[in-house]
């Protein structure tokens, strides 16, 4: 090599040049083991410094130019031509793909990585170049220079002279990379490692000399082919897949090609591309699709959820989720199972309560086909604990496949509460089913067991929508185990209401609370009845039967209006027996001297007694209990006390019929037909006898007759005759508790209008209605014609007026 002196300044370029050119020729050949790079570096740096750097500069480009063109263009032509059969022929096996596309990518990883390796070499000798020449005049430095140079001569020359058919070595590049792809998602196996290697070209290039990120020729030239391919490949897979794939099947698969695209885009493509593909896959395998798979019937969304497969149901909402974070597909699903198993849930319900009734009265005899005298609990025990195991169920997928999604927890309660109220007795039948299990001896049930049970029927009571409805027949069933002593203890009715309390605001108890007041208050009040009583016995003055009386507050207890009052205000009243009338008359003398004022009004449906009687001997029976007097003691409602008391001077034999019942005691006919059959009807309790008596007739008919059955004999001294209650309201009662209710319903509407008149003074039509709806809804949700016509009568009572010469229609407060 002949060495220069960089003193020296008579030098010409070509000399140097020459020198320069041959290590560039060694460098590239991969024969430069004997070069001085230190030698090379101060020719280079003599001629930047005798401002040669601009020719110099050109000439580095254009040997590497010629390099490029005459000995590595040819070869990869070369690689091409002798692959280009398979690579074109539409039968080439699956595996001769695979080998002639490596060999292609091969070929050009191998000229990637030598043009690497050369042109970091070529950098080092030309450093000074690059850092002194080039940055000042912001020209591209050789290495930039020169990758440019493979971008345009490698990849981007055409294989043809031909114009029509210009293709270029990288789009052969990208249809290998792609049919690769292919390849693998069909099963294949693949080099990932090579295939990645020539990513790394095309990230390694860029389309402008800025070398913008976004200007590679990765994601300006193969990405869009690539996404494009893709979506093609998918959507005819999702199709097909359709076709013959169980729900199940079609969503693991779904999620099995996002996993392989998100591991592709780490191991074999580039990570940029990632988001990218996994939208294409999402679009064309979930979006549009997943509500078709969510109906493939036998496996679709309805039989994940009756079959609870938690898996495929936390699958489906992975998949959704991607696509949708409302989840409208998942959620309209959600609401059609919960309603379509809520729908069965009332039917059973319904059906249970229309079918012919094979309970036992409380005296053990199955009554028969009587549905509207035995309607019994039952239905609603099966609707309760229906919707119980629905919630559960529901309960148990949001929390382990739907990762207690807000959305759906949303459309879950929503659905609920759309088939509980749509129910019409959810408000009767939560209340019952309270009752039944706060009653004492209600299964055998322990305290703790007692309260898991109120708490589901607190989950269900958040639901309804009608509330005051709820508050209606609580306050029903909760006046009978007060009133008959059947609560299983006071401490688990006062954690019930405590437990209202908390889930639906105190004002919904009050009331419950005030007939707890009176329960304790007339227990006082009876105490102090009995020792004047006794004063007044021990003085020999009065021999009245004992009573224990409940004085009820109207205000708090459901009583029957027409039970004590009736349209013209007149006092109704049925007839008691003389001694029973005169302890009634010394209890009312009594607690008139202490509450003077006060109106009585006796509740005889409500109360029970305890009755002794005597059954004489049988005449003509000489063995046996019939041979002699028998006592028994029965406890039975005050309306069968009365009842039995027109038999007690009546002469053996003698009969009275139902007509002449019912005029001596003022019993309400179905009241008495229900008495009738419990003391005449079942064997147990069979004081009278019925006349006439036809086998499997339990009916009463207002011409049968009833006389004394001397013959009645039991194992037992104390027996109570129980009524055959209709525990769930005929069709009769609902009509009856709804108007009384509407009546209610109005008086809080006119409540809350002249509230908010009262503090507006003036306000329009509309806002008055929207304001009205949100006071009461949470009560109950008023019908608008309702509201509407309240105002009115309000208008006609002069609480309000309309507001004359107003734009819009208003009303204003009149004081």
């Amino acid at each position: 090599m002949q060495t220069i002196n960089p003193d020296n300044d008579q030098i010409e370029f070509e000399p140097l040049w020459n020198i320069l050119k041959a290590s560039l020729h060694g460098i590239n050949s991969k024969n430069a083991s004997k070069l001085s790079y230190e030698e090379l570096y101060r020719t280079a740096y003599k001629l930047v410094l005798k401002k040669e750097a601009p020719v110099l500069y050109e000439k580095v480009i254009d040997f590497e130019r010629d390099w490029l063109l005459t000995e590595v263009q040819s070869r990869i032509h070369c690689l091409l031509a002798d692959n280009s059969f398979i690579l074109n022929a539409s039968d080439a096996s699956p595996n001769e793909r695979r080998v002639a596309g490596e060999a292609l990518l091969r070929g050009l990883k191998e000229a990637w990585d030598n043009h690497l390796l050369c042109m970091n070499m070529t950098t080092d000798v030309l450093m000074y170049l690059d850092r002194v020449y080039l940055t000042d005049i912001h020209k591209p430095s050789i290495f930039t220079a020169t990758l440019k140079l493979f971008r345009d001569i490698i990849l981007r020359s055409p294989l043809s002279t031909e114009e029509i058919n210009n293709i270029t070595v990288e789009d052969i590049m990208h249809s290998i990379i792609l049919d690769q792809v292919r390849l693998e998602r069909e099963g294949d196996i693949i080099d990932r490692h090579l295939v990645r290697s020539c990513v790394y070209i095309m990230e390694g290039l860029y389309e402008t000399d800025l070398e913008n990120e976004k200007d590679k020729i990765y994601l300006c030239s193969f990405e869009p082919k690539y996404l494009q391919a893709s979506k093609e490949f998918y959507r005819n897979e999702g199709q097909k897949l359709l076709g013959y794939a169980d729900a199940s099947t079609y969503l693991r698969h779904a999620r099995k090609r996002l996993d392989e695209e998100h591991n592709r885009c780490i191991s074999t493509l580039s990570e940029l591309t990632s988001k990218k593909i996994s939208k294409v896959v999402e679009d064309a395998i979930i979006v549009g699709r997943v509500a078709e798979v969510m109906d493939i019937e036998g496996t679709g969304f309805k039989h994940m959820i009756n079959n609870d497969r938690y898996e495929d149901l936390g699958l489906l909402y992975y998949l959704i989720s991607r696509v949708d974070p409302a989840k409208t597909d998942l959620v309209k699903g959600l609401k059609n199972v919960v309603a379509a198993l809520g729908g069965d849930v009332n039917a059973s319900a319904l059906a249970a309560m229309t079918a012919p009734s094979q309970e036992k009265n409380p005296s053990g005899e199955k009554t028969g086909n009587l549905p509207t005298q035995s309607l019994a609990a039952m239905p609603a025990f099966t609707w309760v604990e229906g919707v119980i195991r629905l919630k559960y169920k529901f309960d148990v997928i949001l929390v382990n496949s739907f990762g207690h999604d807000r959305f759906l927890e949303s459309a879950l309660s929503t659905s609920f509460s759309a088939f509980i109220n749509m129910f019409p007795r959810s408000a009767e039948f939560i209340s019952l089913f309270i009752d039944e299990n706060i009653k004492k001896g209600a299964k055998g049930k322990t305290e703790a067991e007692v309260d898991a049970e109120l708490d589901k029927a607190i989950v269900l009571l958040n639901y309804i929508s009608d509330k005051d409805l709820f508050e209606t027949h609580y306050k029903k069933h909760l006046s009978r185990r007060l009133i008959n002593g059947r609560s299983v203890s006071e401490d688990v009715e006062k954690q019930m209401i405590q437990k209202m309390k908390s889930a639906i605001g105190h004002h919904y108890t009050q009331k419950f609370e005030g007939m707890f007041k009176d329960i304790a208050v007339s227990k006082e009040l009876t105490g102090l009845f009995k020792n004047h009583v006794s004063n007044i016995k021990e003085a020999g003055k009065d021999k009245t039967p004992a009573l224990d009386v409940k004085v009820l507050s109207t205000g708090m207890w459901p009583l029957n209006a027409g039970s004590i009052f009736g349209n013209d205000e007149v006092p109704i009243s049925t007839v008691f027996p003389p001694e029973v009338e005169a302890a009634k008359k010394s209890f009312e003398k009594f607690y008139l001297a202490r509450h003077n004022g006060r109106k009585l009004a006796w509740q005889a449906s409500k109360g029970t007694a305890d009755v002794r009687i005597t059954f004489p001997k049988v005449a003509g029976e000489t063995e046996g209990k019939l041979s002699k007097e028998r006592r028994h003691d029965f406890n039975m409602p005050t309306y069968s006390m009365q009842i039995l008391s027109l038999f007690e001077d009546l002469p053996i034999g003698e009969s009275i019929s139902f007509e002449e019942i019912q005029a001596r005691t003022f019993i309400p006919a179905e009241d008495l037909i229900l008495n009738l059959q419990s003391i005449s009807l079942v064997p147990k309790t069979q004081i009278l006898k019925k006349h006439p008596m036809v086998k499997n007739d339990k009916s009463i008919k207002p011409t049968d007759r009833f006389s004394f059955n001397e013959r009645f004999k039991s194992e037992f001294l104390r027996l109570k005759v129980g009524v055959i209650a209709r525990r769930i309201e005929g069709t009769k009662e609902k009509v009856e508790t709804d108007q009384r209710l509407g009546l209610e319903r109005g008086g809080e509407i006119d409540a809350a209008v002249v509230r908010i008149l009262k503090q507006r003074k003036t306000i329009t039509h509309t806002n008055l209605m929207q304001e009205v709806f949100l006071q009461l809804t949470s009560r109950f949700h008023p019908d608008a014609a309702m509201v509407k016509k309240r105002i009115e009568s309000l208008i006609d009572k002069e609480y309000l007026a309309r507001k004359e010469d107003a734009d819009t229609p208003s009303y204003v407060y009149l004081a």
